[in-house]
């Protein structure tokens, strides 16, 4: 059996480039290297032929233009960075695991800090200005490890007088490493 590999022509590259960036804007010029089997610096040079800036720099552009404001939290309460915020509909924060964040012996996130993310996207996407968590239903996948990256999407599942249900999921890269519904109450 004779296996081919076929490399993708200059312009198919920046054509998928596009779109996996269109689908996933937090992705690490490492990360598109390894996609597109390439080196690094390739991905650096297509990004700056495109006009594509940085991951640094997309992150702050996506925060820049999220839609609206939380009213629920202030932003020291807000555990990661709101990155897209849509009142009662969904929310994205990034959340990087640093030093203080881990265990010292294991290097691995306590998960209070993943919970934490979590809990307070799904109390900031709710478009009141007291929320406050019922009950969750959480679970987590495997462990956070120091360095990594996690991106948590926030969804309001449904709303039902003062009380809504919203769906968490937090992921490292494209890897689902918790889950949790929320049960949120707005407070008069």
């Amino acid at each position: 059996m004779v296996v081919t590999i076929t490399r993708l022509s200059k312009q198919e590259r920046h054509d998928r480039l596009i779109q996996e960036l269109n689908d996933n804007p937090f992705l690490t010029d490492e990360d598109l290297a390894r996609k597109f089997s390439v080196s690094i610096q390739t991905i650096r040079l297509d990004r700056l032929e495109l006009g594509i800036p940085e991951l640094r720099e997309r992150m702050k552009h996506m925060a820049q233009s999220s839609l609206d404001e939380v009213r629920s939290l202030t932003e020291g309460e807000v555990i990661g960075e709101i990155l897209d915020l849509q009142l009662d509909h969904s929310a994205i924060s990034l959340f990087e695991i640093r030093e203080e964040h881990v265990f010292s012996r294991t290097k691995i996130a306590r998960g209070h800090h993943i919970f934490a993310q979590a809990n307070s996207l799904a109390v900031a996407v709710i478009n009141y200005d007291v929320v406050l968590t019922a009950a969750a239903r959480i679970r987590y996948i495997r462990p956070v490890k120091l360095g990594e990256k996690l991106i948590c999407k926030a969804f309001v599942r449904s709303t039902s007088g003062n009380e809504s249900k919203v769906r968490v999921e937090t992921r490292v890269k494209d890897e689902l490493v918790f889950t949790g519904t929320f049960r949120v109450f707005r407070v008069s």
